[in-house]
């Protein structure tokens, strides 16, 4: 059984943030070949297409795809002799309130050190231009930039959080282990960001983990994120300008 989960895994990283991951060291090793980190750009949520309705589908077609491998993940761990997927990772919505609370807090631990590491990593010239949303923008760009929000972190805390730490778990391994692991793995697709950005996302993991450890829900993690990500998005394509980061 147990080689039979730990390809399971293998499988379902390879096909979403694992293979991500391989992707941002690419990324980086090519920033680093070109120059300075503080000269490069990492960006977000680009346009697709210069044709708007053809955009607008090629962003929706993207963000569906991409919620696959969540859908694997939660199907594979609903195998399992255990209790109903959605309630096992606390995702069930019995606390809606409660994890909005606990979400929105969690948000603003994040958030605000991650500003601080996000512009001291530009200063000491680790971590990339980080550019959010499109140039472009459209009647639809925000609900878009909504929707990618609530993609990346159903993405990130079911499969990093929920889904590798109950396998990982299972495996018996120890919770620092656990920790340790979730916690790197979610740097290192970050990692095409620079090196600042791979220590903030790790700090961040570390947080995260802990916290699914210690309440068995996922819900206030995805909350979070998608806090975090709406802010970073839908702020940077309304207020950039303004306070001269494009």
């Amino acid at each position: 059984m147990t080689r039979r989960l730990r390809a399971e895994v293998w499988i379902v990283l390879g096909l979403s943030l694992g293979q991500s991951a391989v992707y941002s060291v690419v990324s980086l090793a090519r920033k680093l070949s070109e120059g300075s980190l503080r000269d490069s750009t990492a960006t977000l949520n680009p346009s697709r297409d210069t044709v708007p309705w053809l955009d607008l589908t090629y962003q929706l077609l993207s963000i569906g795809f991409a919620l696959v491998p969540v859908a694997l993940a939660l199907y594979l761990l609903s195998l399992d002799d255990a209790p109903p997927v959605l309630r096992r990772l606390g995702l069930d919505g019995s606390r809606p309130w409660r994890d909005l609370a606990f979400g929105a807090g969690l948000a603003a631990v994040i958030g605000i050190p991650g500003l601080g590491v996000y512009f001291g990593g530009r200063a000491l010239g680790v971590t990339a231009n980080i550019v959010t949303s499109p140039e472009q923008l459209y009647w639809w760009s925000v609900t878009i930039l909504v929707l990618s929000a609530l993609q990346n972190a159903l993405l990130e805390e079911v499969i990093v959080v929920g889904y590798l730490m109950t396998r990982l778990k299972q495996f018996g391994w120890g919770l620092p282990a656990i920790i340790a692991t979730s916690a790197l793995l979610r740097g290192s697709y970050h990692l095409y960001q620079g090196f600042g950005q791979f220590v903030g996302n790790a700090a961040m993991g570390v947080v995260f983990a802990w916290w699914f450890h210690r309440t068995g829900r996922v819900m206030p993690l995805v909350i979070a994120h998608t806090i975090l990500d709406v802010v970073a998005f839908v702020g940077y394509a309304l207020f950039a300008d303004a306070i001269g980061l494009r």
